[in-house]
């Protein structure tokens, strides 16, 4: 590999760790490659005491267990004519330079040591990084700017692991809209492959085969998707499954239920429920009119069963004590 690494570097070597500059005569360098943009540019340096060439490092790539230290070197190149002073810092709090601005001479290239320092706790798996390079000057890229990707493997058992999660399916108008969460539960990166899968009372109803995402999960990184179907039955109890994969060996599934009903369905026992509802309220109020009024013209009779005088009768005060069975017997 065109790197070295280190198991242990001590704060007092990177502290003193000095800025590599290489100014030789514009005769010695080799010519800048046909097509190059005009301006800085920063690069992996190439191995020590080599010429830059296109066969140098597009990126770094660097691979140790936790607590390792390793260290690399950046490359920066002032074609030029006049000196150009470079910001230099990382996207991640696992990479430190050894000095965060660098003048380059005209006609002049530059190397700048940085290290990688991978916690003793960190979980075996890639990661990804970048080293960026600001001026004021034109660089390559956008204005003023360039940045070279650093891919990191932490060695070490390596897990690979998935799950579906929060499924759940909504009707809307005359499709459905599937919506489930991915979770990376290993430790490493993943691009997962999903496949779903519906079935009703009377057998399938869809059958979508696996298909290859367009973005990768890092360890512990979930995501909110969605798929989209059309065409779902309008009156079925549906069980819909998906099932997610991952090289590795990663694997996992989830259900969810839907069931469809068109309107007509839901609303006519509703509506039946009511009125039948409203007929009984009638037919109670009609009954107590009657039994109320005394429009059959004979006696009422009282809870216990004795009868009782109509309108115009007179009672019989003993005769209605005896019959109910209360107050004080004679």
């Amino acid at each position: 590999m065109p790197f070295r690494t280190r198991t242990a570097v001590s704060g007092a070597i990177l502290a003193t760790a000095a800025v590599l500059l290489c100014p030789a005569a514009a005769a010695a360098r080799p010519a800048a490659a046909p097509g190059a943009p005009p301006g800085w540019s920063a690069a992996p340096a190439p191995a020590d005491g080599a010429a830059p060439s296109a066969q140098d490092r597009p990126y770094f790539y660097l691979a140790g267990a936790p607590g390792t230290v390793m260290n690399d070197r950046l490359s920066l190149r002032n074609p030029g004519g006049r000196a150009v002073t470079v910001a230099l810092r990382g996207s991640g709090g696992w990479l430190a330079f050894a000095a965060k601005e660098v003048t380059v001479p005209p006609r002049t290239r530059a190397t700048v040591p940085f290290t990688v320092t991978v916690p003793p706790d960190a979980v075996p798996g890639d990661r990804s990084a970048e080293l960026v390079a600001t001026t004021d000057g034109t660089g390559r890229g956008a204005a003023g700017r360039d940045a070279v990707p650093v891919h990191l493997r932490v060695t070490g058992p390596v897990l690979a692991a998935l799950t579906v999660e929060n499924v759940s399916v909504r009707g809307r108008g005359g499709a459905a809209v599937i919506r489930y969460t991915l979770v990376n539960r290993g430790n490493t990166v993943l691009t997962p492959r999903v496949a779903v899968r519906a079935d009703g009372l009377f057998g399938p109803v869809l059958r979508r085969a696996a298909r290859t995402l367009p973005d990768r999960l890092a360890p512990g990184q979930s995501a909110d998707l969605t798929e989209t179907w059309d065409g779902p039955p309008g009156l079925d109890a549906v069980q819909v499954r998906l099932t997610a994969t991952a090289g590795g060996g990663a694997h996992g599934s989830a259900t969810a239920a839907y069931t469809a009903l068109p309107w007509g369905v839901v609303a006519g026992p509703a509506v039946l429920l009511a009125g039948a509802g409203g007929l009984v309220v009638v037919r109670r109020r009609r009954r107590t009119k009657g039994t109320g009024g005394g429009r059959g013209g004979g006696p009422v009779r009282g809870a216990a069963g004795a009868a009782r005088p109509s309108e115009g009768e007179v009672a019989d005060p003993a005769a209605e004590l005896a019959s109910t069975g209360s107050g004080a017997r004679v």
